[in-house]
């Protein structure tokens, strides 16, 4: 996929600030064992195992109803599993609530934008730093001194990092609810890094955009990896976006792991095909 240049950067790799945080550790930096989970009497997942291995980009696909989302949910904790164990950075939070997932390293975007329609963007991307504050809710609430000063080197260092990496400097004030849907999609990308991630889950990020914005993304995607050490794991129906960014597949089909790999060895596995093509080749 063509990458535009994008010139020289402040940040490249930066030794401290939001996202100068990089994995070097061998061990995988996520791993998933068994995870089974049900709704009802159906199986969403049936012993599904992964690992994530630090600063890639790794890329869960599947036909619709494999399961992708419902493992995502189960490693963010909006869903608890019904057996296995998860292993975030050597750290086991199998049972850990949400908030402390994400105060581990662990950010989410989501299918369906979750923004604050009335806010703007820099106010969006700012509530992703929450988990990170100091400041006490008296003197957060008075808004003087350290919480004043917690305020104004956040937003900062959110103007220079993330909304300059982002490249939506021109709409930083402006609500989110009078952008169009791209943009959206990245303002939400940007409170996600404002989180300080070791891990980025993204949930369908090219869904619904077009080709350029696709392309876009894309970029986005490969520079935090490359460029910030972000570790990330995608899921992803654009197969095109998949095959050209990830450095490891994972496949899903009627929540089973059928197969995993490099891309181009995905493209040619026989169960990989069949769980695409198969309906429609035994209808031909």
């Amino acid at each position: 996929m063509a990458r535009r240049n994008r010139g020289p950067r402040l940040f490249r790799r930066p030794q401290s600030g939001v996202l100068a945080i990089v994995t070097t550790a061998s061990a995988p930096l996520l791993r998933a064992e068994g995870i089974e989970l049900s709704f009802g009497g159906v199986a969403a997942l049936k012993s599904v195992s992964l690992d994530v291995q630090p600063g890639g980009i790794t890329a869960l696909i599947g036909p619709n109803g494999a399961g992708k989302t419902s493992l995502f949910n189960v490693i963010s904790g909006f869903h608890k599993a019904d057996a296995g164990r998860l292993i975030f950075d050597g750290t086991d939070f199998t049972n850990l609530a949400t908030h402390k997932r994400a105060a581990l390293g662990m950010a989410r975007t989501f299918q369906n934008i979750s923004l604050f329609p009335g806010m703007t963007v820099l106010d969006n991307i700012k509530l992703g730093a929450h988990t990170h504050l100091k400041t006490g809710v008296l003197a957060a609430g008075l808004f003087w001194g350290p919480a004043r000063r917690e305020e104004t080197e956040l937003r900062a260092q959110i103007e220079r990092e993330i909304i300059d990496f982002l490249e939506i400097d021109h709409i930083r004030k402006t609500p989110v609810s009078m952008l169009p849907y791209g943009l959206q999609k990245r303002v939400e990308l940007g409170r996600a890094l404002a989180m300080r991630p070791k891990l980025l889950l993204l949930d369908e990020p090219v869904a619904g955009m077009n080709r350029e914005e696709t392309e876009d993304m894309a970029r986005f995607i490969l520079d935090l990896q490359e460029e910030w050490g972000v570790t990330v794991l995608l899921v992803e129906h654009d197969m095109s976006m998949v095959m050209d960014i990830s450095d490891h597949v994972v496949v899903l089909n009627f929540g089973e792991k059928i197969a995993e790999g490099p891309p181009q060895e995905m493209q040619e596995n026989p169960a990989v095909i069949e769980a695409y093509l198969g309906a429609a080749q035994d209808a031909a």
